[in-house]
């Protein structure tokens, strides 16, 4: 491709509105233009990237099994009034009506349209197992777009689906795309972690999420420094086993705490440690209030909330929920003389409190030495948020923190939606069973993103060869030196015919110019035909080491193998 007629846009300074590497320097390279908020153009630099990524993505993905499909992203919203995920999803769901005033959503997910394609086609256990998978645009109306094209309203995703016969299958297509995805993003050279998660609005249970590492990922990984266990904070379980202090039990006390609202105030007024409070939070779940108690030095967990209460929609309290149902404000909560419809549960840390402080549900007033079981019940269970130095969950180690960019994700679903949509099949016995599905999801846009951001220095993007847009970045400095010009033309014909992809720098720009543009763009190999251009001689270096050599035009093809070979592609 030549340079002066590519539409490769570059910038020299770094957009205002783009807070991270990635996103910044896929607009200064000219990848990607903002169309809206949260909505971008892809221009050739960065759909060559895409359509590297895609392929990559196919080939792991057909040599598991899969079948490739295309689903319409129009979806009826009747389809999701069955599986009952219609109001359940949320604000993300885009919504619209056509001009029969019929309900459709953008397609965020495909279980729902894929689960019926297969429950009008497949009625025969000899037509299972199968794995259909789509890469197509998705849609989700996030409340803050940010990150470029991590977390964008419109983005591109590949999505499978497995449906079988048995868990037996089910554990064997998982397992498939479970290394179909390793494969996957080891090609994308990528350092990441798979981890244990949470299914989220997907549903089904023994998840793990694929976490590209990185310093700006919103996610919170929590791994073991002596063993291979991984899991995302939000689900990673406490073992912890708490002590129970055998002081003697002091009389509950109602004590003046004017303004005092905070743990950290408490803990100062009371001249008590944080882990000696009780943090009091009020959530509704499913319309209904439910207080949840941690340790004052522990943050409560709202996934693990959700999943013990067994809840489609768990959210904190808002000051006027609370101020109807408890009669007080927030930063007095507290278990003590509680309406008798309030739900309350504890974490086990909260059990082996002794003497401790809680809110009175009284404006400007605490209770000192509350004892659980004495002064309030509550149902225990795992609640809060996993720390740093905890006891890993698999026995080996102490927890700590890294953070990451999701970028995969496989659910085992079972028959969440097969049952709900009517998915089944006549066994060899001529009876109907219900198909068992699995899940499997790749962020394209946001993998594009994550290399970007591992892959990258001062001067621009350094691509990972496997998924560069071009293989060779030829440069003619000068195109008004007869030499360098026939040279470059040359050059350009033949590397073609050697079966590279080539983009050739012909503009008629300095020279400066023509090399920032280059590392910025970042192509892995870039060949300088220069003022040497008339002995036959041009400049190879190499963008990720920045190794320079001179070769003799003859000897090119030769030198380009050695070099490819060296960077793994």
């Amino acid at each position: 491709m030549r340079q002066r007629t590519f539409l490769a846009p570059t910038l020299r300074d770094v957009p205002a509105d783009a807070e991270i590497k990635s996103h910044q320097l896929m607009l200064r390279a000219g990848l990607i233009r903002q169309t809206a908020s949260g909505i971008y153009s892809y221009l050739p630099l960065g759909k060559k990237v895409l359509r590297k990524v895609e392929d990559i993505i196919r080939e792991e993905m057909d040599e598991a099994g899969g079948q490739e499909v295309l689903l319409p992203a129009i979806q009826p919203a009747e389809l999701w009034e069955e599986s009952g995920r219609l109001h359940a999803y949320g604000p993300e769901l885009m919504r619209l009506k056509d001009r029969h005033e019929r309900d459709f959503v953008l397609g965020a997910t495909h279980e729902e349209v894929i689960t019926d394609l297969v429950r009008n086609e497949l009625q025969s256990y000899k037509k299972l197992p199968v794995n259909l998978y789509q890469i197509q645009t998705k849609y989700r109306d996030e409340r803050r777009p940010r990150f470029g094209v991590l977390r964008s309203r419109e983005f591109i995703m590949k999505d499978a689906y497995s449906f079988d016969t048995s868990n037996e299958g089910l554990e064997q297509s998982y397992q498939a795309m479970y290394k179909a995805y390793q494969n996957i993003f080891t090609r994308c050279a990528l350092n990441f972690r798979a981890v244990e998660a949470d299914s989220g609005t997907i549903g089904g249970t023994d998840t793990h999420e694929f976490m590209v590492l990185s310093e700006i990922g919103e996610d919170t990984i929590a791994y073991s420094d002596q063993s291979d266990f991984a899991a995302n904070i939000e689900i990673a379980p406490v073992v912890t086993t708490y002590v129970k202090s055998d002081e003697p039990l002091k009389e509950k006390e109602l004590v003046d705490t004017v303004n005092i609202r905070t743990i950290e105030e408490v803990a100062d007024f009371f001249k008590v440690s944080a882990a000696q409070t009780i943090k009091s939070l009020l959530f509704i779940a499913d319309g209904e209030p439910v207080l949840v108690l941690v340790r004052g030095d522990h943050d409560v967990n709202e996934i693990k909330v959700k999943n013990v209460l067994d809840k489609d929609s768990v959210e904190l309290a808002s000051a006027e929920e609370t101020a109807r149902l408890l009669n007080c404000e927030t930063g007095y909560i507290g278990p003590i003389n509680l309406p008798s419809e309030i739900t309350v549960i504890a974490d086990h840390a909260v059990e082996a409190v002794v003497n401790g402080i809680c809110g009175a549900n009284e404006k400007d007033k605490h209770y000192k030495h509350v004892n659980p079981g004495r002064d309030f019940t509550a149902t225990y269970a795992d609640l809060r948020l996993i720390q740093e130095g905890d006891p890993s969950p698999c026995g080996k180690g102490t927890i700590q923190f890294a953070m990451g960019i999701e970028v995969g994700h496989v659910f085992k679903l079972g028959t969440k939606y097969s049952e709900a949509l009517g998915a089944t099949y006549l066994d060899e016995n001529g009876k109907t069973q219900t198909m068992i599905m699995g899940c499997y999801g790749i962020g394209v846009s946001r993998t594009v993103a994550a290399i970007v951001e591992q892959h990258h220095d001062e001067n621009g993007i350094v691509w990972p060869p496997a998924v560069a847009p071009f293989d060779l970045h030829l440069v003619t400095i000068n195109v008004k030196d007869e030499a360098q010009k026939e040279l470059g033309e040359q050059l350009y014909q033949t590397l073609k015919q050697l079966g590279y992809d080539v983009l050739f720098d012909d503009r008629p720009e300095r020279a400066g110019v023509k090399f920032k543009d280059s590392d910025l763009i970042g192509l892995p190999i870039r060949i300088a035909v220069g003022k040497k251009a008339g002995e036959g001689i041009v400049e190879v270096k190499v963008r990720k080491t920045g190794e320079m050599i001179e070769a003799e035009v003859a000897k090119l093809p030769d030198v380009l193998e050695e070099l490819r070979t060296k960077l793994g592609n």
